[in-house]
């Protein structure tokens, strides 16, 4: 059944609007977004697509396809977190209801709606499947109020929807990428100065996407953990670079010279991010000049770091990347998005995919006894919306 029959067996009525928002896969980047770093992500042709109509009243009524549930509140009591019986909003509708509150508090109109959404993006993998939710709205909203506000600012918006809605205290890439993707490119993104520009993907490869079955919520994970031993890292190398302001502002050099006044952990946490920092600007160059095997070997460096120094990998996690590693046709793997479960990326040969597929998902079956989803994904455009 289609979004659209799904949409008027709910509300008895046609939509006038749907809205895609696509999620994003990480070639390189990771946990480097809030330490003003560049990234390289993709959008990926996985996606949110959300069904709606406007109300007559300021009530905003949810029908989440995927999930089978559905939740009503009122926008004049966004602030409660309240659904209109006076229960609490289901965490899955924090993110629609976020960015709501988010729009109304930057001044611009939000009117009621009614809207039934779905989407093929694995929750919880890491592929951003709730900037994707948060961009979707955010897009139908403008789309529904007339109101214009350029991308990078659209994604600013839903960024700040979820650090202080949510409670998620994320960086600008997922949002950007949902927001901003396009076809056939990957996306260098410089978060310090949002300098940001499309690079080709590499021809005669492939982007295969695999998920370990293992989830996580980053609410309750230990990304904010993460964050916090980034921001003390900064405060105690200020004692000797008086003038950083992030890690991105510490060198290589002066990371290897001056980790040794650091707490041991907070020590591993900085190294990561500071060589993963190196590490993107090398993928750009090698980008450019089309060299996969300089990519690839920085893929499985970014994936080494993020599981001895920054520690959030898992056993299933690496497990794909070092069976990818052996198998014919691979240039790269890591893993993508925060950690603590969720997906690798893959860079392939286009000629292999399905020989690489297939060995994946059998050794890792034999190694584990988990099954693993694989996804082979296209670089897509960002965020659009268009009339029923």
């Amino acid at each position: 059944m289609d979004l659209r029959t799904e949409f008027i067996q709910k509300f008895g009525r046609e939509p006038e609007i749907v809205a895609r928002a696509p999620g994003r896969v990480n070639l390189l980047g990771e946990h480097v977004d809030y330490n003003d770093g560049p990234v390289l992500p993709v959008a990926l042709d996985k996606a949110v697509s959300i069904a709606a109509a406007p109300s007559e009243d300021d009530v905003v009524n949810l029908y989440a396809l995927d999930l089978g549930e559905q939740v009503t509140f009122r926008l004049s009591a966004l602030e409660d977190k309240i659904s209109l019986d006076g229960s609490p909003l289901p965490n899955w509708a924090h993110y629609p209801a976020g960015i709501a509150w988010a729009i109304l508090d930057a001044g611009f109109e939000v009117c009621g709606l009614q809207a039934v959404y779905t989407s093929d993006i694995p929750i919880g993998a890491g592929l951003s499947s709730s900037a994707a939710v948060e961009v979707g709205f955010a897009v139908l909203w403008q789309s529904l109020g007339g109101w214009l506000l350029e991308r990078m600012k659209l994604a600013q918006l839903c960024q700040r929807a979820e650090n202080i809605y949510v409670g998620v205290e994320c960086g600008l890439m997922d949002q950007f990428a949902s927001a901003c993707g396009v076809e056939g490119h990957a996306l260098y993104f410089d978060t310090q100065n949002l300098y940001w520009e499309a690079l080709p993907l590499l021809p005669g490869k492939a982007i295969i996407v695999a998920d370990s079955g293992v989830r996580r919520d980053l609410t309750s994970s230990a990304y904010n953990e993460r964050r916090a031993s980034c921001d003390q890292a900064v405060e105690l190398l200020r004692n000797y670079l008086p003038n950083i302001r992030s890690l991105r502002d510490v060198s290589p050099t002066e990371m290897a010279a001056l980790g040794y006044y650091l707490p041991l952990i907070v020590k591993r946490r900085a190294e990561h991010v500071v060589r993963e920092i190196a590490r993107v600007q090398s993928a750009v160059s090698a980008l450019k000049r089309a060299d996969d095997s300089a990519l690839g070997a920085l893929m499985f460096s970014g994936h080494a770091s993020l599981r001895d120094l920054y520690e959030v990998s898992t056993p299933e996690l690496d497990a794909l990347v070092d069976i990818a590693r052996e198998l014919p046709g691979c240039v790269g793997a890591r893993l993508t998005g925060a950690g603590f479960g969720g997906c690798t990326v893959n860079l392939v040969e286009q000629t292999t995919t399905g020989e690489f597929t297939a060995g994946l998902q059998s050794i890792y079956l034999e190694q584990t006894g988990r099954e693993t989803a694989v996804y082979l994904c296209q670089a897509s455009d960002g965020a659009q919306t268009e009339k029923f």
